[in-house]
């Protein structure tokens, strides 16, 4: 090996330390707001620490933002998005996606499962990604807006051009894919764990691009009472868009490999 990367998963640690004997360079990427042990030991041992989040507080960090797949990073909404409404069967009109996930979210499954047609009433179309095996029946919406519930979107970028607003938790990669697309989003961190999810929508939050809604809070009642009226507030909507765009970064991959580059460009001469 002449570069060591690592991402923070337990084996990391004795990588870490065998690369430091051999005086191999080191690269620490932490994905997480909240760095574990291992990334918290190896940015002791390197000046080469990326982060995805700037409130991450890691020895020597800088900012890469997440490496995304190219059909995230390069995506076009706008290009894509006749494209996009007629993969999922949606009309041409303003559309919130709700997604917990491949392997779905039963809080948001349950709450938008009450409300399809109140959502449909009040002429909100909803692109709906439950999770597999998560799926459920929509009741008829006769002329109300389309409610279209898939279990699995294989072309998640599609979903992502057809949107205006997104519900879904806060996993890193989640945040990452919504603010380098500029998505607005109403984030409802996973209530379990060492809080991490809420401390990876904080920075979004903090500059106007997204809401946070804890687990307990999101319920049918509140579909109704607070997104119905945020949905309908395209001038909201858009400042929140714009605000989610300036802390997003499509060029994740790109910096992090140039922090590898450099760390070998430092290597110790003869090593």
């Amino acid at each position: 090996a002449q570069v060591v990367v690592g991402f923070g998963g337990y084996v990391s640690t004795p990588a870490y330390l065998a690369a430091r004997r051999r005086g191999i360079p080191i690269v620490v990427h932490e994905q997480n707001a909240r760095p574990g042990l291992a990334n918290r030991l190896g940015a002791r041992l390197t000046p080469f620490v990326g982060t995805t989040f700037a409130s991450t507080r890691l020895a020597h960090a800088r900012r890469v933002g997440m490496p995304l797949r190219p059909e995230i990073a390069t995506l076009d909404r706008a290009a894509r998005r006749a494209e996009a409404l007629d993969h999922f069967g949606l009309e041409d009109q303003r559309t919130l996606l709700v997604t917990g996930g491949s392997l779905g979210a039963k809080r948001l499954n349950e709450a938008f499962a009450a409300r399809v047609l109140e959502l449909s009433a009040a002429g909100i179309q909803v692109l709906h990604v439950t999770g597999a095996d998560k799926g459920f029946a929509v009741p008829a919406t006769g002329s109300g807006a389309r409610y279209v519930v898939i279990e699995y979107a294989d072309a998640m970028e599609l979903a992502y051009a057809a949107a205006d607003l997104v519900v879904a938790r806060s996993g890193a990669n989640t945040v990452c894919e919504l603010t380098a697309l500029g998505l607005p989003a109403i984030y409802v961190p996973l209530p379990i764990g060492n809080g991490e999810q809420e401390l990876n929508a904080a920075d979004v939050v903090a500059a106007g691009g997204g809401l946070l809604v804890p687990d307990a809070e999101l319920t049918p009642s509140w579909v109704t009472g607070s997104l119905v009226p945020l949905f309908r507030d395209i001038t909201a909507v858009d400042r929140m868009a714009a605000a989610a765009a300036s802390v997003g970064e499509r060029g994740g991959d790109q910096l992090l490999a140039e922090l590898v580059a450099a760390a070998y460009a430092a290597r110790r001469p003869g090593r």
